[in-house]
């Protein structure tokens, strides 16, 4: 657990030399202004998965909750015992973030990730690992039969997932409620840089990825932590760390406006020598100047986008900082 508390180590590329899980199944759940729907949320997962297993454990990462969420976890914590490992972040570092500080922790043979605010039952978790352990897949996503999301929210989805697909040439659609196995979940801890995209991470280690159709419930409290600007955050996540097509885009965009203007310039000067030009256009030359500059800001913008994202990196700005951790062996702060 002590090596837990730091920024995560390079896993090994050989697969061979990871430690052997210690239980079944690990459940990890980032938290965030879910204070009222802990104790619903833990009654439920216990039974689905006692179930299932009697070796499992629930890792619950507070993402810097503005609520009470950590005072409530601490509560429950003498009803669950060593079955339960509380992680409390320094700041909001994210959803996947803290999803990556939940995988450093986990010790089971199979770990599932989810939401905190019931919409994904936990009741569904034995159709992912049924789904797992029959297939051979490294990786199982649950796919809702319908979204109990905003119209806005779905849209937003929608195109982190047509991303997701572009990039990666996976018809899967991604989702937080997913399965995967315990080396994968190893695998992906080469990562250690903040901009974090798990599923780009997961599709870079494996290609053995399916889905199974669970179900999707509406939200038991409270309104997503998700917003248009965090779903677009995510998908420049997406394109920015695992993609280089915005800036092949822009660079077909100047080839294609360059090519324009050339010929554009060539009709002009034709015409010039034709004596067919009576009065030169004013309105040419500003639709011009506009266009161009357009285009190159755009193309700024992307790059600078790129270069901010490494610098900020490269700085190491940290993925993670985990204040204190609870668990079977006691309480420790973090180094």
């Amino acid at each position: 657990m002590n090596n837990s508390l730091r920024m995560m180590e390079r896993a090994p590329r050989d697969m061979s030399t990871i430690p052997q899980p210690e239980l079944e199944l690990s459940v990890i759940i980032p938290v965030y202004r879910s204070a009222p729907t802990l104790d619903q949320l833990l009654q439920r997962l216990t039974a689905a998965l006692s179930a299932l297993t009697d070796r499992y454990e629930i890792i619950l990462v507070d993402d810097g909750s503005p609520d009470n969420s950590w005072e409530v976890l601490q509560s429950l914590r003498p009803r669950y015992g060593e079955r339960l490992v509380t992680a409390q972040l320094m700041r909001n570092y994210g959803q996947h973030n803290a999803l990556m500080c939940g995988l450093s922790l986990a010790r089971g043979e199979y770990v599932v990730t989810m939401d905190d605010d019931l919409q994904n039952p936990p009741e569904e978790i034995h159709k992912l690992l049924a789904q797992i352990r029959s297939s051979g897949l490294d990786l199982v996503y649950g796919c809702p039969e319908g979204r109990k999301h905003a119209a806005w929210r779905n849209l937003g989805a929608s195109v982190v997932w047509h991303f997701y697909r572009t990039v990666f040439k996976n018809p899967i659609t991604p989702t937080p409620f997913r399965i995967l196995r315990h080396q994968l979940a190893r695998s992906v801890q080469f990562y250690d840089l903040n901009f974090t995209y798990l599923d780009g991470l997961l599709a870079w280690c494996t290609s053995r990825i399916g889905s199974v159709e669970v179900a999707h419930h509406a939200r038991a409290e409270g309104r997503s932590g998700y917003s248009l600007g965090k779903l677009v955050g995510l998908a420049l996540n997406l394109y920015t760390n695992f993609s280089l097509i915005p800036l092949q885009l822009v660079s077909g965009l100047g080839f294609f406006t360059a090519m324009s203007g050339f010929l554009l310039g060539a009709y002009y000067l034709i015409q010039y020598l034709a004596s067919s030009i009576a009065v030169p256009g004013f309105a040419t030359t500003v639709i011009a100047i506009l266009i161009l500059g357009g285009v190159q800001l755009l193309a700024l913008g992307i790059i600078g986008e790129y270069l901010g994202r490494l610098h900020l990196n490269v700085n190491r700005k940290p993925q993670f900082i985990v204040r204190q951790l609870q668990a079977a062996t006691g309480e420790r702060a973090a180094d």
